[in-house]
């Protein structure tokens, strides 16, 4: 039996559309991925203006799915990457202690 897998993708809008530049591998644990991505900050109000997004994706049988997908600012990715990163150090080099 296969785990799913989370993750938290950064997308950036071009002329064609969305496209993804950034992909963080969350774990398999469905609470623990969403618990982080409640921590980002962002609007779940996404525009034809949007140009920045994160969303929070699983991947069940392999296949791609989105939960959540939230707009925002350059300040507000940098303020999400640096939770992302001190999360997953935290969650990398405490789990053997849990």
């Amino acid at each position: 039996m296969t785990s799913n897998t989370f993750y938290i993708l950064i997308n950036l809008r071009t002329q064609d559309g969305f496209e993804s530049f950034g992909k963080y591998n969350v774990g398999n644990n469905r609470k623990s991925a969403t618990a982080l991505f409640r921590q980002l900050k962002g609007s779940h109000d996404i525009d034809p203006k949007t140009m920045l997004t994160m969303e929070l994706e699983e991947t069940v049988n392999g296949l791609p799915i989105n939960l959540q997908m939230i707009a925002c600012t350059l300040e507000e990715l940098a303020y999400n990457t640096k939770i992302i990163v001190k999360e997953t150090f935290k969650y990398l080099n405490l789990k053997g202690t849990r």
